[in-house]
């Protein structure tokens, strides 16, 4: 997560707080579930870290689902069945293999990132997990960034451990984002990029 008193932790816990007081804002109150998608170096990872803290909300980072670098639509697929099953074996990066078995705590409010995470069936499983509590229960936001800005985030954050992927993972990206169509799905657009 990017540290708040830097500038970037700055800008996105500052637009976590706008998120989360137009969800209090809102009639039903915060949703149960927020969804929370965008393209690699948005800022999706610290935007989900501040939103959580002010909801009191567990994460469910997309990341743990991927099946390596080449796994982005896997990992999205496999959201609703974890969400449905409120379990899912996370995967080791360093280890390049699922791991131990992770359990979603459903009374908790729950806060959902990553590439890939907006989907129809991730919304539908969304609603499911909150227990159908109607049309507010789940909150679906993309997060937009221009492309330099994002790539240079990302290959600061990760360096080279991303950066022989930085192309395939944005042509998985592209393929998935035709396919599911996040933008269309989101609630909610916000912009993360300080250009």
């Amino acid at each position: 997560m990017t540290c708040p008193e830097s500038p970037l932790g700055a800008e996105l816990f500052g637009l976590a707080h706008r998120v989360h007081d137009r969800l209090r804002a809102t009639r039903s109150g915060p949703p149960s579930v927020v969804v929370i998608d965008g393209r690699s170096g948005s800022g999706k990872t610290s935007l989900a870290a501040g939103l959580a803290r002010l909801l009191g909300a567990a994460i469910l980072p997309v990341e743990d689902l991927y099946p390596g670098w080449g796994g982005l639509a896997a990992g999205s697929a496999a959201l609703a069945p974890a969400l449905d099953a409120r379990a899912y074996a996370r995967y080791d990066w360093h280890a390049a293999a699922f791991a131990e078995q992770v359990t979603l705590d459903r009374p908790r409010r729950l806060v959902i990132e990553g590439c890939g995470a907006l989907s129809a069936e991730t919304l539908a499983a969304a609603a499911r997990w909150a227990g159908g509590g109607g049309a507010g229960a789940v909150h679906a936001v993309w997060v937009d960034c221009p492309a330099e800005e994002r790539r240079e985030r990302a290959l600061t954050r990760d360096g080279d451990l991303f950066r022989p992927h930085w192309e395939s993972w944005a042509a998985q990206e592209d393929a998935l984002f035709a396919r599911t169509r996040p933008l269309a799905l989101a609630r909610e657009v916000v912009h993360a990029g300080s250009r």
